[in-house]
């Protein structure tokens, strides 16, 4: 069971974040994406990831808020997206280790990060 919680700080760079996620969930990896319409179809086709992953949170953000997020073993995929969403004006996809490939968990985005990160280290076994 994993246990680690923590709040995302906006002046580490984003690489720094996705290391940090990746210690806490170790089959699961984290990819920032621009979102470049409102509606749902526009937001499929028109992704656009993070290249740029020396930035900070901070600089890349799109949207001030109060809000912060705070990363937990409970939360769903879904929820995290939520969450930077609000916070940052930004898109998070989350990856799922199965062997040696990695795949986008948009179809099990209502499984908790700890849930994905099992499923991961047994297909990854």
């Amino acid at each position: 069971m994993i246990h680690a919680s923590f709040e995302i700080d906006e002046n580490k760079k984003l690489f720094m974040i996705q290391e940090e996620f990746n210690n806490a969930f170790p089959y699961l990896k984290l990819a920032f994406f621009m979102r470049s319409g409102r509606l749902e179809s526009d937001f499929i086709l028109a992704r656009r990831l993070f290249n740029q992953t020396n930035k900070t949170l901070k600089e890349s953000r799109t949207l001030i808020s109060n809000l912060h997020v705070t990363i937990e073993p409970q939360m769903t995929v879904l929820d995290l997206d939520q969450q930077f969403q609000k916070a940052y004006g930004i898109g998070v996809l989350v990856y799922r280790r199965s062997g040696k490939v990695w795949l986008e968990t948009t179809l099990t985005d209502a499984w908790t990060l700890e849930e994905q990160n099992w499923q991961g280290e047994a297909l990854s076994a």
